[in-house]
């Protein structure tokens, strides 16, 4: 064995291998530097075309270009990686403040990946971009070599500006994220002032300035101002962005969208509603954008009379056009290690960073003026002794070591003299040398102050960023709203409303016709079930349904089968007792009020919505004594004024006679569920014997009949409230016997002869 070879077990390798390669994509890819808020692609790219002189004000060039000097130089990584994150810096629904300017097609808010080859488009910094690369040749920064060597290349950029939170920026490292939303520039450097003049300053007072985020479009933000001391306290959190619109008709157009949000994905997902019929308001989309509008989304309403509003938040509850983003401050700080920042933690140390950055732009000029003062006051030895100066360099066989002797000078004042042309030994050319000394003097003596005052140094950088904000300021796009109101329409409000006959067979199946014109009875049934209750309503309703004890159970009517069928059975939408059966059904509005009574002689009336439940298991609604069932509900309206009610009575020689009681319905209590009170005196005995029982009920209005039907018999006759005078009373009596041909099984009808009033 090769006693040079050194052995590690492969968990050890294993473990440096993926910390070493953690660190470089937390380090050199994902994360941004706090200094100039760039990621070292987007770093490379900027200087490279710097390099190449496709400054603002320069003429476009190539996107091919600048790619290839970029993964040439100094990014040895794919071509279509770089051009990317080229284009996103392009992009001015990316980036509020676009750092390249291109010439193109570079995508769309629509589709932003677009863009074409960059053998098409062009390129070149926008002003902007000059704030991070203008001071980069002034000893500002650190240099490192490239990926070969034979090169250098900046380690960061000397923004003059936060450009973190300028335009933020995103990024998945290992174990780690950054989500940091851009910002408006004139509310970020007003904190960065108040900083400089306040080092203390708490998030709060921060937040007098900077509002929130701002994109590059009028979508506005939802967010509290409690939610936003939080998140930028913290340094993380999230908020929502929603679309901007307008009404124009009956038309919505939306004209902002949330931030990287498509439309044309947003029309999908309301064109998608449209076809599930979950958005019966809306009746047409359309894209009208155009290259003067670029977002232009058309929602036609149904009518003017449809609430947009209710629509908008039901869509910002459903689609993309309100969408939430995280709001996560982590990135590199000075340190070189990745950190989550609050608000004024990172303007804070952002500051120490352009502190430093000026401090050494202030030094190196500085030591440039005093280099160039050391060679002004060689050239001035030149102009007191001229004379022997050009006798020197003319005679000497060593005129450099001579004149460094002769005059005491330096050897680059001396190189410098050497160097003068004869032109320049003029009267003019000394007083232009001694002019741009005295110069010199004033700027040294400046530098010099500021360098050695941080008071000083903090009113530079305050001018600077003032003027940066006069040339670059511009005022927020997205508005802060505090609340959002989205909410999904329930299943109940996307049914369009129309009329509807609930239809219970004896057997317990539900279904539902269209229309209040239909004969219930004359539907086909299974074998031999048959009718055993129906209810006129809307689609957008309710369907309550009886059991025999008493329980309520809701379903809702648009829901149910069609009557061109035979239906389904209602044991499959609930859970029911067994041994019970089903009595009747009522629907209508949530005010609808229904009159509920049970074979034993108790009834009250109730609001239908008290019935109601989401419980498959049913509502506890009428407590029907043992042996007693409950009988079809009556929906009433309010022009019932009457009660009527039938029962049947056998004696102890085993005749029957059926009775017969009408007395005011105000007479019975309003309860929201329970027992109720006696309509008819039955006796608790006779009723448990089977001697008594009651059959049936009936409201009445004052210009209505009563239909009684007998069974076995056809037809029946119908009695005005005039004819049937003998049988008004008051609640809880006995009430009167029906002729001896209404002995039978007795069912009670009212006819109105006015048009049927609509009870839904």
């Amino acid at each position: 064995m090769n006693k040079n070879i050194n052995s590690i077990s492969l968990k050890e390798y294993a473990e440096e291998a993926y910390l070493n390669y953690s660190m470089y994509v937390i380090l050199d890819r994902a994360l941004p530097h706090i200094g100039d808020g760039m990621k070292p692609v987007q770093r490379r790219i900027l200087y490279a075309m710097s390099e190449l002189g496709l400054n603002a004000g320069s003429q476009y060039k190539k996107s091919a270009r600048t790619v290839g000097d970029v993964i040439g130089k100094f990014h040895p990584h794919g071509d279509s990686a770089a051009y990317e994150a080229m284009v996103l810096m392009a992009q001015n629904f990316s980036f509020r403040y676009p750092l390249v300017d291109g010439q193109g097609n570079w995508g769309t808010q629509d589709d932003p990946k677009s863009f074409a080859a960059m053998r098409y488009t062009e390129s070149k910094l926008t002003g902007f971009a000059d704030l991070l690369l203008s001071e980069l040749k002034f000893g500002t920064v650190d240099w490192q070599p490239n990926f070969d060597g034979s090169l250098l290349e900046p380690t960061i950029l000397p923004a003059k500006i936060p450009s973190i939170l300028l335009n933020g920026t995103t990024g998945i490292a290992v174990g780690m994220a950054t989500d940091i939303p851009s910002h408006n520039i004139e509310e970020v450097l007003d904190a960065c002032i108040y900083v400089l003049k306040n080092p203390k300053a708490t998030t709060k007072e921060l937040l007098k300035f900077i509002k929130g985020p701002d994109f590059s479009n009028e979508a506005p933000i939802i967010a509290s101002s409690e939610e936003l001391l939080e998140m930028y306290e913290t340094g993380r959190g999230s908020f929502k962005i929603r679309a901007h619109w307008a009404k124009e008709g009956n038309d919505v157009v939306v004209n902002a969208l949330p931030h990287q949000a498509s439309g044309s994905k947003i029309l999908e997902q309301i064109a998608e509603q449209m076809q599930k019929k979950k958005l019966p308001m809306v009746i047409d989309l359309r894209d009208e954008g155009d290259h003067k509008e670029p977002v232009r989304l058309l929602i036609s309403l149904k009518s003017n009379r449809i609430d947009a509003n209710e629509v908008m938040n039901h869509l910002y509850a459903t689609t993309d056009l309100q969408k939430n983003y995280r709001f996560n401050i982590n990135l590199i700080g000075l340190k070189g290690s990745p950190r989550v920042f609050a608000l004024n933690n990172l303007i804070s140390e952002w500051l120490k960073f352009r502190q430093q950055t000026v401090m050494r732009k202030l030094e190196h000029r500085l030591d440039q003026v005093d280099d160039r003062m050391h060679v002004l006051e060689g050239l001035l030895i030149v102009y007191v002794d001229l004379d022997k100066v050009i006798h020197i360099i003319r005679n000497s066989d060593d005129p450099k070591k001579e004149l460094m002797k002769k005059f005491k000078i330096s050897e680059i004042q001396t190189n410098a003299i050497l160097e003068i042309r004869l032109r320049q030994l003029a009267k003019l050319e000394q007083i232009k040398l001694e002019e741009e000394k005295e110069s010199l003097e004033l700027e040294r003596g400046e530098l010099e102050k500021i360098i050695k005052s941080k008071a000083r140094l903090k009113t530079y950088i305050k001018k600077e960023l003032k003027e940066i904000k006069e040339n670059f300021g511009d005022q927020r796009n997205s508005p802060i709203e505090s609340s959002s109101n989205a909410k999904a329409f329930s299943e109940e409000e996307v049914v369009t409303s129309e009329a509807v006959t609930i239809v219970l067979s004896k057997g317990g199946w539900i279904r539902s016709a269209k229309g209040h014109d239909i004969d219930p009875a004359g539907l086909t049934f299974r074998g031999d079930d048959s009718l055993q209750h129906s209810a006129k309503g809307r689609n957008n309703q309710t369907a309550v349904f009886f059991d025999s004890r008493g329980k309520a159970f809701s379903v809702l009517a648009h829901s149910l089968p069609s009557a061109r069928g035979l239906g389904e059975p209602l044991t499959g939408r609930i859970s029911s007792e067994s041994g019970v059966t089903f009595e009747g059904v009522a629907i209508g509005g949530d005010e609808s009020k229904i009159l509920i009574a049970n074979s034993a002689g108790y009834g009250f009336i109730s609001n239908l919505s008290n019935a109601i439940s989401n419980q498959k298991k049913g509502k506890a609604f009428m407590k029907a004594p043992e042996g007693s069932s409950v009988l079809p509900p009556i929906l009433m309206n309010e022009d019932h004024k009457y009660l009527a009610a039938v029962f049947s009575a056998r004696d102890n020689k085993e005749k029957v006679s059926n009775k017969m009681l009408i007395f005011n319905i105000e007479e019975l209590p309003f309860l929201p569920k329970g027992k109720g009170n006696k309509i008819i005196n039955i006796p608790t005995k006779s009723f448990n014997e089977g001697k008594e029982y009651m059959m049936d009920i009936c409201c009445l209005a004052e210009d209505s009949q009563l239909h009684i039907h007998h069974q076995g018999k056809t037809g029946g006759k119908s009695w005005t409230l005039k004819e049937l005078e003998g049988y008004f009373s008051v609640r809880a009596k006995r009430g009167k016997v029906l002729p001896s041909g209404y002995n039978g099984q007795i069912k009670l009808q009212e006819i109105i002869k006015a048009t049927e009033a609509d009870l839904g």
